[in-house]
């Protein structure tokens, strides 16, 4: 592979969907940030490609004003920042599914500063688009020759959801690499990108302390939550189709998962981790699709009331089905065989128009075997529980039992609270400053390999059967509660109800 490192040789961003929500909210506000923190190369160029009619003069204005909206204006100075490095914006009108599109796309890529031809040296595709275009834009830029990396690194960049189903990977996959090896192809899940899901790597690996009890000897269960207060908002249609099971289990719950259970990988090379992720999510027990009532708890928000404000229920949301049966909630029980953890229960939920937003991992541990305590005092013993924060209040808590001061003997548990904002003066870089500066790099650890996508896909494809054949039924929940009574109904062991977070 050429490492296109040297410094002669040019570098360019491509983001294909340039004028779409993501890239505005998202794309351009990182590039900034990532200017400001000096973390670009020099002579960069931003070419956006859409359908819209713009020059390059709309497009440097339309990306500079979403910059600074996303700062909250010009003092936040990454506009000025951007400018500062010199970097080029060009723009390229054309749908993407058509070769006269990729013919433009070269001229722009081939033409210097000077107005010289050059090689295209570095470039990495990134697809801010509909699933749909991924294959279509992969095969074009194939097709075109942008796949070769003769004279520089060439890297195909794609947002979930990456298929629709197990079949749909494969395929997408297959459709992917007829032209772009996996070496080149980066797929996001900007929550491996968050820093405390990253911390989870080194809360279990660099302390002695939390490893010698992270296995099956001590571990009850592991609940994994992510909740929104949001609804669906203006992504009815989109939702539609998807669901919480396409939206977020399959590929955020999926990861958070391996990354808390899989074995210590021999280095924190990319590939190492990604290794031990993919052997991980292949000990998780398929669900049986005739067991799924047993397992699996789906449900819909109905109207209600969140932080004290009236909100619609899921099925009066723009876009929806009136009659949809689409879950907008998803809780179940998984099970991995294998030596760390056979015997110990994942519980995963994740709902929208929940209580409130909160993404935690919660090792819950089994009681003491006997208590020397006084009668009565007993029962104010909980087991003590791990919890790892990853947002929106980034930290790890521990709980533990402790004596209350006074003549009694009572025993609270009480907890240890470590918060990422608290204790580091640094600021942890969004999501997507992540994201973008390790595809320029060629870092591939917070990336989706190939295997890693088919074995998600392969534990929530009964999961898909089973609803499409209405072997599931669907429950309701009113918006701003924790989500439906009949989740409470999966826990087993000493709880009876999931944590409130």
């Amino acid at each position: 592979m050429t490492s296109g490192a040297g410094p002669d040789v040019a570098s360019a961003i491509v983001v294909f969907g340039a004028t779409g929500d993501l890239a505005h909210r998202k794309l351009y506000p990182a590039l900034a940030s990532l200017a400001r923190e000096q973390q670009l190369p020099t002579g960069l160029t931003l070419i956006g490609v859409a359908r819209t009619e713009m020059d390059d003069n709309d497009f440097e204005r339309a990306a500079f004003t979403s910059i600074e909206k996303a700062e909250g204006g010009p003092a936040g100075g990454g506009a000025q920042a951007l400018r500062d490095t010199g970097v080029r914006m060009q723009y390229v009108v054309g749908n993407a599914d058509q070769p006269a599109t990729y013919a433009r796309l070269r001229e722009r890529l081939e033409q210097g500063p000077d107005g010289q031809p050059r090689p295209i040296g570095n470039c990495v595709f990134y697809l801010s688009t509909v699933p749909q275009l991924f294959g279509p834009i992969a095969s074009q830029l194939g097709a075109a020759g942008f796949a070769d990396e003769t004279d520089g690194y060439r890297r195909f960049v794609v947002e979930k959801p990456f298929g629709h189903d197990l079949v749909s990977a494969r395929a997408l996959d297959a459709e992917v690499h007829q032209w772009f090896q996996e070496h080149q192809v980066f797929r996001i899940d900007h929550y491996l990108a968050k820093e405390t899901v990253q911390n989870i790597l080194a809360l279990r690996f660099t302390n002695t302390i939390f490893e010698p009890l992270w296995n099956r000897r001590y571990v009850d269960h592991v609940e994994i939550t992510v909740a929104e207060s949001l609804g669906v908002e203006h992504r009815g249609t989109f939702y539609e189709q998807a669901g919480a099971l396409r939206d977020i289990v399959q590929n955020h719950v999926m990861q958070v998962l391996a990354l808390t259970a899989m074995e210590p990988p021999a280095s924190f090379d990319g590939n190492a981790i990604r290794d031990e992720k993919v052997k991980l999510l292949r000990s998780v027990r398929l669900l049986d699709p005739d067991d799924l009532q047993g397992h699996v708890v789906r449900a819909q928000y109905l109207a209600g009331e969140v932080d004290g404000v009236p909100v619609p229920g899921y099925r009066d949301e723009e876009g929806v089905d009136a009659h949809s049966s689409v879950e907008t909630y998803l809780a179940m029980r998984l099970d991995v065989d294998n030596w760390r953890w056979a015997g110990v229960p994942f519980y995963v939920r994740t709902g929208k128009r929940l209580a409130r937003r909160v993404t935690e991992v919660a090792l819950c541990y089994k009681p003491v075997p006997f208590l020397p305590l006084p009668r009565g005092a007993e029962d104010s013993v909980k087991p003590n529980a791990l919890v790892l924060r990853i947002q929106p209040d980034a930290g790890i808590e521990v709980s533990f039992a402790a004596k209350v001061p006074g003549q009694m003997f009572r025993v609270r548990t009480v907890g240890l609270d470590f918060s990422y904002a608290r204790t580091f003066a640094e600021t942890a870089p969004e999501a997507y400053e992540r994201v973008i500066h390790d595809a320029l790099v060629g870092d591939a650890t917070l990336f989706i390999r190939s295997d890693e996508v088919e074995q998600s896909w392969r534990i929530v494809q009964p999961l898909i059967d089973g609803f499409d054949s209405v072997a599931v039924p669907l429950a309701h929940y009113p918006a701003g509660s924790w989500g439906p009574t009949e989740a409470d109904a999966l826990l087993g062991g000493f709880d009876t109800r999931w944590r409130l977070p």
